[in-house]
Parts: C-alpha cells; sequence; structure tokens
C-alpha cells in the first residue's frame, strides 16, 4: 500500500498537465476565402470557356462591325467598316422587333411549360412505386433522346393537315371541324404546335433535375408535413420548392437559354419561319440574314444582340432569385 501510494505522485508529477493555450481551434472561415476556394474550383473550368468561347466571341462581334457580304466572302470587294452601322440598321428595322416579341414570347411559353411539367411529373414519380416511375421515366428519356429533327418530324406527320393521326381522332369523336385542319397555317396556332414539340422534348431535363433534389431532401420533412395535415400541393409548395430553389434556378436559366434560341423546331416545322415570316425567331431570322441574303454582317449584330439579350434575361432572374432568398 505505501510502495503504491509512493508511485502514484511521482506518475503525477511526470505528466504535465495540458495547456489549453497549445490547442489551435481552426479559424472560422469568412467570406473571402470561401470565394477564394470557390475562384480555384471554378478557375480551371473558366479557362476552357475562354478558350472556346473567346475567339469564336470575338470574331462575331468584329464581323458586326464590317459590311460583310456574298462579295467580300469570296474576295471580291474589300471589307467596308461600318461601325454601328448593322446595329443602327437592325433596330431600326420594325421586322426585328416583330421577330424579338415572336422569340420573348415563345421562350417565355416554353421555359413555364417545361418547369411546370417537369417539376409536377418529379413530384409524381417520388410517390409512385417502382414500376410506373421506372416507365415514367424510360418515355421521358426517349423523349429528351430524340434528334430535334427527327422530332419535329414526327410531330409534323402526326398534326398532318390530311393524314395526321390527331386530325383524324378528333374529327371522329365529333369534332368534324379539325377534319383537314391546319396547325401551320395560322400564327400562334403554329407557335402553339412548335412550343408543344420543345416541352415535350425539354421537360425531361428538369424533371429529372428535380426529381434527384428531391430524393435528396430528408424524409422526416416531408411525413412532419404530412403528418401537420398539408396537401400534396402545399407540401411541394411550402417545403419542397424552398428547398429546390438552387437547382431550380440552374433548371430554369438552361431552359431560357435553350428555348430563346431554339431554331431547328422553327424551321423545321414552320418550313423556315412561317408564311411571309409569321413564326420567324431571333435565330432563324439570324439565319435568314446571313446566310438566305447574304449579309454576314448584318446576321452577326443579331447573333451579338442575342448573347447580350440572353446575359441580361440570366442576371436579372439571378437578382430577383436571390432577393427571393434572401426575404424569406
Amino acid at each position: 500500500m505505501t510502495a503504491q501510494s509512493s508511485t502514484e505522485p511521482d506518475t503525477a508529477r511526470r505528466l504535465p498537465p495540458p495547456r489549453a493555450g497549445n490547442r489551435r481551434r481552426p479559424r472560422p472561415r469568412g467570406p473571402r476565402t470561401n470565394g477564394r476556394t470557390a475562384a480555384l474550383y471554378l478557375a480551371p473550368t473558366g479557362i476552357v470557356l475562354l478558350a472556346v468561347m473567346a475567339y469564336p466571341l470575338y470574331q462575331l462581334v468584329q464581323l458586326s462591325l464590317y459590311e460583310y457580304g456574298q462579295a467580300q466572302a469570296s474576295g471580291g470587294a474589300p471589307l467596308e467598316f461600318r461601325g454601328l452601322g448593322n446595329y443602327t440598321a437592325l433596330l431600326g428595322d420594325a421586322r426585328f422587333w416583330m421577330v424579338l416579341l415572336n422569340t420573348c414570347g415563345f421562350a417565355a411559353v416554353c421555359v413555364l411549360g417545361s418547369l411546370t411539367v417537369g417539376i409536377a411529373l418529379a413530384v409524381l414519380a417520388s410517390r409512385v412505386r417502382w414500376l410506373p416511375r421506372t416507365l415514367l421515366f424510360l418515355a421521358a428519356l426517349g423523349a429528351w433522346a430524340t434528334p430535334a429533327v427527327a422530332g419535329s418530324t414526327v410531330w409534323l406527320f402526326l398534326f398532318d393537315q390530311d393524314f395526321g393521326l390527331v386530325n383524324e381522332v378528333l374529327s371522329g369523336i365529333g369534332l368534324e371541324s379539325m377534319e383537314g385542319f391546319s396547325w401551320t397555317y395560322d400564327r400562334f396556332v403554329a407557335f402553339a404546335l412548335v412550343a408543344g414539340e420543345v416541352i415535350w422534348c425539354s421537360f425531361p431535363f428538369v424533371m429529372v433535375t428535380m426529381y434527384a433534389g428531391i430524393k435528396a431532401i430528408p424524409g422526416e420533412m416531408i411525413e412532419a408535413a404530412a403528418l401537420d395535415g398539408a396537401s400534396t400541393w402545399r407540401t411541394t409548395r411550402s417545403v419542397l420548392m424552398p428547398m429546390l430553389r438552387p437547382l431550380l434556378v440552374i433548371a430554369t436559366i438552361q431552359s431560357i437559354i435553350w428555348d430563346f434560341k431554339i431554331f431547328t423546331q422553327i424551321y423545321v416545322m414552320t418550313d423556315g419561319g412561317g408564311i411571309a415570316g409569321r413564326n420567324l425567331v431571333l435565330n432563324v431570322y439570324a439565319y435568314q440574314e446571313a446566310f438566305a441574303g447574304s449579309s454576314y454582317g448584318l446576321g452577326s449584330a443579331i447573333g451579338v444582340v442575342m448573347t447580350v439579350l440572353l446575359l441580361l434575361i440570366t442576371m436579372i432572374y439571378l437578382r430577383v432569385q436571390r432577393g427571393v432568398g434572401e426575404s424569406t
């Protein structure tokens, strides 16, 4: 007993007490440090984007400042510097403003339709069993994987004036006025037909993106909302959508960019822009001016205007979303 008690104080003397000053606590990372880290991660992507896009954009802007037609392209005439002449002619053309209005309205309908259908089907897929969910995803991915030209041709065949299945079905159920109805003659009906095809091939991206976000939400939150008596619509609006806002921003921006610069569907389904150009959008209008009209300078100016508009729309949307997020 005495030996054991005599060694205990010696052991206690040999072990120095821990000093709190030697422990280094991790410093909290401020927004400046987080910004630098994010910049380092994004630097490789930014370098690749600059390498791929900087020179084409430079050439596009440069070409829009010159009188560049077929004669200049073949070397038969020298380049003539016009400065902002192409932009002045473009902004002073009433047809340009009509095409711009068509593009904005058409893109808005396509974006809203794609988001509505995609989000609704994503919520549905998260609530059904594996077999109907698998069939739903296979059908959606099939529409997504279909090439734009093939999809547009199939839709034209289905809505054909004389042999289309849609007209036959509608006239067979008693809508006799739909027999021989032309879906591409009227301006707004043609736009609605093309918008339907665009939504059909665009909603799967929104659906897959939002479904992945829904599955990442803890199930306890959805169960708690159900126990509180919240309906499916209330749960989607008050629980799911606020948590899915970052993914919704990405899906919306992607849809705006894709639908604002639609070319193939309009060109194929309206035969190059409709009767007398009533169904023209900016991308098809730029193609007609540059290649059909051999006015490459004016076509380049339309491309620059489209790029600026897309950047402005994206910045405004991001600013609005940031304000909504801060207020909530």
